[in-house]
């Protein structure tokens, strides 16, 4: 079986999310082959091979085209996964409308890919909590309210701030999980396993 994707002009991280896709559809051994632009999404899809214990390799065609090939194996990643089974519940715990600091522009279409990020990943969190800045991705108007919808629709547990809400004067516009209050939050993340800050 031999899968081949163009994920040429694809913004991060829709090249790997392409091709996990892919590689989850096959019942049998065979071969994902992407085709990209940039080193980095090179870099990105032998990650992500390696992480599922696939061996891959990438060739440079050209300075806007590259190719991976990924050997897909389906059983190669299963006691790896068995292996990294976590003590506890991963939590997503989000406090700003912007990922990293610098550009606030930049910072908000990484928190957007953040999230469609989330969206894909094995397994996908159990809770995301969001307080202060963060309280704005969960209302109207919000770009990342459709991705979040879908991750409750997958039974991810989504927790907004009340007080936040209320500072922010948008406690009326909540589109999506469920107003919290700051000893729940303490007491999610204290039992959790994984708590993830991006």
């Amino acid at each position: 079986m031999e899968k081949k994707l163009d994920c040429k002009g694809m913004a991060c991280p829709l090249p790997v999310v392409t091709a996990k896709k892919a590689m989850e559809e096959f019942t049998e051994e065979g071969i994902v082959e992407v085709v990209v632009d940039n080193d980095t999404a090179v870099q990105n899809l032998l990650k992500l091979a390696a992480k599922s214990n696939f061996a891959a390799a990438s060739e440079k065609k050209s300075d806007e085209e590259f190719v991976v090939r990924i050997e897909v194996k389906p059983d190669a990643g299963a006691e790896k996964n068995e292996n990294e089974k976590k003590s506890g519940p991963t939590t997503v715990v989000i406090s700003s409308a912007t990922m990293g600091s610098g550009d606030d522009e930049l910072g908000k279409n990484l928190m957007k890919a953040f999230i469609f990020a989330l969206t894909n990943v094995t397994p996908t969190p159990d809770n995301i909590i969001f307080y202060n800045g963060g309280a704005h991705l969960t209302v109207e108007g919000s770009a990342s309210l459709e991705d979040l919808k879908n991750l409750e629709k997958a039974g991810v547990n989504i927790m907004t701030c009340g007080t936040c809400l209320n500072f922010y004067g948008i406690a009326e516009k909540l589109q999506v999980g469920q107003v919290s209050n700051m000893y729940d939050i303490a007491q999610t993340m204290a039992d959790s396993g994984l708590v993830i800050r991006p």
